[in-house]
């Protein structure tokens, strides 16, 4: 083969990577921004996609990388979430001395590394799963080094599990977490756009042209029904007190049949993230559903 058909070969190679790339970009982009309704008459409240959060303020580009807020004691390294590897120093270190050396990486990956050290064993992990999908195979390999560079550095005894099997288990929990990610959307309408005043409640409100939206992001909920039944009791009272209505994202009315129905669905929910090892509202729950 002449080196011009080895060149033309390349090219080609290089397009067609490319345009994998751009699909599994474009895939990723439409499923985050899907908003789609369960197959119920009234369902259509439920958002069965993941809704991304406003993210204030904005990530900092990576050339300029900011130092996150330590994370709660309580927050520590889980494998089903994360890819855990294993550090055995020679003796017990000062503190300052490994977050020195683990400095690098934590700006490098922010709050999605997270070091948990007791003595001489030292924990460290990348966040696998979030709403933003699966960490890629090159970040994990990349935080895998830079976790092989701390341990030479500090002289420690490093075991890492296998990345392919990691990943495949992240995967299929993203699968699952995507199928449960779901937000609860009512509306009061008819009430004008006068200010209402929601004080202590766990759910969220957010103005519209004719009244309020209530909304429960299920998965970042302790006790997703108790707060879905408190938002139905205040959205239902600032009707009646106002003299609006209770509809759907469609603008159908609610009735109690369809609030209950929403409720069960909301316990089918809950079950499946508990059963996942994501109860909801717990501290891993909101490290996933971030």
């Amino acid at each position: 083969m002449t080196d011009l058909q080895l060149g033309l070969l390349a090219i080609g190679v290089l397009a067609v990577i490319a345009v994998v790339v751009y699909n599994r970009w474009q895939e990723r982009a439409a499923r985050r921004d899907a908003e789609q309704a369960f197959g119920s008459a009234h369902a259509d409240v439920l958002l069965d996609e993941r809704r991304e959060p406003a993210l204030t303020p904005r990530r900092e580009p990576p050339s300029e990388p900011r130092r996150p807020a330590p994370a709660p004691a309580s927050v520590l390294p889980a494998e089903r979430v994360d890819y855990v590897i294993e550090l055995t120093l020679p003796k017990a270190l000062p503190a300052p001395v490994v977050h020195e050396t683990w400095s690098p990486i934590e700006r490098r990956f922010a709050r999605r590394a997270l070091l948990a050290a007791e003595g001489a064993q030292v924990r460290a992990a990348l966040q696998l799963v979030s709403r933003n999908g699966v960490a890629s195979d090159a970040e994990v390999l990349e935080f895998r080094a830079m976790v092989e560079t701390m341990a030479a550095a500090l002289a420690a005894r490093v075991a890492a599990p296998e990345m392919r099997e990691a990943l495949e288990a992240a995967r299929e929990l993203d699968r699952a977490c995507a199928d449960a990610d779901i937000q609860v959307a009512l509306h009061v309408v008819g009430i004008g756009t006068a200010p209402t005043q929601f004080i202590g409640q766990p759910f969220q409100v957010s103005a519209r042209d004719d009244g309020v939206t209530l909304t429960l992001d299920v998965a970042r909920t302790r006790e997703p029904r108790a707060t879905y039944e408190a938002m139905v009791r205040a959205g239902r009272d600032l009707a009646q007190s106002r003299g609006g209505r209770l509809i759907d994202d469609a603008g159908r009315e609610l009735d109690e049949r369809a609030l209950a129905a929403i409720g069960r669905e909301l316990d089918a929910v809950g079950a499946k993230l508990a059963a996942c090892g994501l109860e909801p509202g717990s501290p891993l729950a909101l490290r996933v559903f971030s």
